[in-house]
């Protein structure tokens, strides 16, 4: 599978906590990111990416 982890960083502490898991799609939506999983459950929040790590299948994000 190619589905990857995201993770949300915490702007006080500097290090990333797990937002939502089986993430497949990316939608960018203005200033805001629509993040779908693999049930095609989804969330939306206000955020850039930061990294992607996709040998790890990992997204990483920083709130806008």
């Amino acid at each position: 599978m190619c589905e990857a982890n995201v993770y949300l960083k915490n702007s006080e502490e500097e290090e990333y906590q797990l937002f939502l898991e089986c993430v497949d799609k990316i939608i960018p939506n203005g200033e805001e990111l629509i993040l779908e999983d693999i049930f095609g459950a989804r969330k939306t929040l206000k955020a850039k990416i930061d990294k992607l790590v996709l040998v790890d299948h990992k997204i990483l994000l920083q709130r806008t």
